[in-house]
Order: C-alpha cells, then sequence, then structure tokens
C-alpha cells in the first residue's frame, strides 16, 4: 500500500501499519550512504524511506537557537547544523527516487521551502508536513495546490493549531491523515503520551491517525503500542548506525530495531484475530461439551407435565439448551425418564422452536 492510499481510507478499518523510515540528513551528504539506508530500510520491512530537503538559509536565520539535546548533538545553532547536511537538492533526490522504486519501497521527503515542494512534487503521491511547519499558513496552502494527500505531523501543537491547518488543507479537499508528535529529540517514554492518539481519532474521527515517534528504540514498544491504540501509519528516524554521535542517530532505529518491531506486530496481529465477534471453529468442541443441556433431577413417567423442579442444566450440550426452558416447562414427556437424563427434544415428540 502506498501512503496516499493509506491516507485515503479516512478512518476506515483498521489496517497493517504503514512505516515510515524517516532517514531524515542520517545519510550526511553522501549519496552512497543514502542508498544503502535506503536498502536496509526496505530488506527490514519499511513501506517507505522518507528524507528531508531544505537549505540552511531558507530555514533558520543565523542566530536560530538549538531545541535538541545538546549533549547528543552540540551544535547550538539551528542554522550551523542544516548547512552541514543541506547538500542534497533536486538531482541528487531524483537519483534516489529512481534507487527507492528498483529497491521497491516508496521515495518520501519533507520539503522545508517552496523550491523544494516544486521538485518533490514531481517525485512523490503524498506530501509531509512538518510539525515545524503546521502553522506555516502560506507555504501549507502552496502545497495543498498540488492536490495530494498530506502527512501531517502535529507535534507541540494544540488542537485549535491542528483544526486551522486542516482548514487550510481543507480549502482545496485534499486527504490528511494526522500523526500524533512529541517534538523532544530524544523524547523520554513518560513524555510520549501515547493516549493523545485517542483524543485525536475521538476528535477527527474522519482521518486517519498515525504516529512519528522519537523515543529512543530500545524494545520497540512504544510504536507497538501506538498501533494497538489505533495509529495506522507509523514513522520513526532511521539510521545504518546507532552508535554514531549527532543529528538524528542517536534517537533513531536500525534495521535491527525494525526488524523486532516487524516481528511483535506479526504476533499481535495473529493474536488479534477477526475483528468481528463470532464463534470460531476452533470453539466447535467447547459449543459441544462445555456448555450445558437441561437435565431430568427425578424419575418421570411418559405423559408427566414439566416444572422447574424436575430440571436442572448440566454438561454436554448434547440435548435442549437452557436457553430453551421457558419453552419446555409445560409441556409432557412422551417416554419414561431417569434421572441424570439429557432432555432431547425427542423426549417432548417433537423439535423445540
Amino acid at each position: 500500500m502506498l501512503a496516499k492510499e493509506i491516507i485515503n481510507l479516512n478512518g476506515g478499518p483498521p489496517q497493517a501499519p504503514y512505516i515510515i523510515a524517516e532517514a531524515g540528513v542520517n545519510h550526511e551528504g553522501s549519496m552512497s550512504l543514502a542508498r544503502r539506508l535506503i536498502e536496509e530500510a526496505a530488506e527490514a520491512g519499511a513501506d517507505a524511506i522518507k528524507f528531508q530537503t531544505y537549505r540552511a538559509d531558507s530555514i533558520a536565520v543565523r542566530k536560530s537557537p538549538a531545541y535538541w539535546d545538546l549533549e547528543e548533538e552540540p551544535t547550538t545553532s539551528q542554522h550551523e547544523l542544516f548547512s552541514k547536511y543541506d547538500k542534497f537538492w533536486k538531482s541528487e533526490f531524483e537519483q534516489l527516487k529512481n534507487h527507492c522504486d528498483k529497491t521497491g519501497i516508496e521515495f518520501l521527503s519533507t520539503p522545508f521551502d517552496i523550491e523544494s515542494a516544486i521538485f518533490l512534487n514531481d517525485l512523490m503521491d503524498a506530501f509531509k508536513i512538518s510539525s515545524s511547519d503546521i502553522t506555516n499558513k502560506p507555504f501549507i496552502q502552496f502545497m495543498a495546490r498540488f492536490g495530494k494527500p498530506f502527512l501531517l505531523s502535529t507535534g507541540a501543537s494544540n488542537k485549535n493549531e491542528i483544526e486551522a491547518a486542516l482548514g487550510w488543507i481543507d480549502e482545496k479537499k485534499t486527504p490528511t491523515a494526522l500523526l500524533h508528535c512529541v517534538l523532544n529529540y530524544p523524547t523520554l517514554d513518560q513524555h510520549a503520551n501515547l493516549a493523545m492518539i485517542i483524543d485525536l481519532k475521538k476528535a477527527f474521527p474522519d482521518r486517519v491517525i498515525g504516529y512519528s515517534d522519537h523515543t529512543l528504540p530500545g524494545s520497540m514498544d512504544n510504536l507497538h503500542f501506538a498501533w494497538l491504540m489505533g495509529a495506522q501509519i507509523l514513522e520513526k528516524h532511521f539510521t545504518h548506525d546507532k552508535s554514531l554521535t549527532g543529528n538524528d542517530h542517536y534517537h533513531a532505529m536500525d534495521k535491527q530495531d525494525l526488524a523486532i518491531f516487524r516481528e511483535k506486530l506479526s504476533r499481535s496481529r495473529s493474536i488479534l484475530g477477526v475483528k468481528n465477534k463470532r464463534a470460531l471453529d476452533s470453539e466447535s468442541s467447547a459449543r459441544k461439551n462445555a456448555r450445558r443441556s437441561l437435565v431430568t433431577t427425578m424419575s418421570i413417567r411418559s405423559g408427566t407435565t414439566l416444572s422447574a423442579e424436575m430440571l436442572t442444566w448440566k454438561r454436554p450440550a448434547s440435548g435442549i439448551s437452557p436457553s430453551e426452558i421457558d419453552s419446555v416447562l409445560g409441556r409432557q414427556v412422551t417416554c419414561d425418564l431417569e434421572p441424570d437424563n439429557v432432555l432431547m427434544a425427542s423426549h417432548l415428540g417433537d423439535k423445540i422452536k
């Protein structure tokens, strides 16, 4: 399934989650490393790999303070950090798109300016809007003109800001999925607030809801819990080496982490099973033998009218069900019955209706 297809479900039936490996700029300007990230994300089972497309001069002023963990990424200026990783542009992303197509994984990249949005429009079927741009009305309205579905991250936002952004997008009737997100790098587990997924589903019932995760990968439980709570799109930063310092490596998953999550997901889907409540084939023996039948408590002669004290209920369910007791009381038996006899329809001369 492609991103545009799951966004267009508009709150439809639960699906296997659409998994986005957020490579961001963890390629660090190396085309060979970017290709490796694509290949490892596909190998580990991601549905899409997403990059980030920006120029430092168009995303931040020179004096732009950091908002990340300075112990993990010591660069104190946003502009300075972005300047290290803004080397890929139109040609490079075209090459990465082609490599994604060959590898069998969907290509996505978040644009952070008008120019990148224009050339990425030719490479993608859906647009990602960063949490940082949720209040960027002119930029959102510009991208909405392309008429392509949106993935809108909602980190650091209140519901009125989400509603405003959706209003700008809906002017063009563009399908939009909302991703719960906490805009901390990394996000502590106790700050993940996964319960907000439920609130988003309630507040925006006609939208597909997802989760963009910035917690440390660990056991991958946070992505797992998010899916169990109804997130149909899951995004997490992705790296080839979690031991690398700086940028987004320190809170990213790698292919082993994604494989672990895929295993959890497979087991959970097996455990969750079918959605609609019904008796299962595997329960047929229990239905026959663990349920009860009406059973005689005493000897009863043919022609006797049945009363409540003449009957009890015991296993197995080979006779008349206790659910039919109102149809049985007051009926006459047509043969002699011993105590502890399972009452059958034939003992009453006809079938219970």
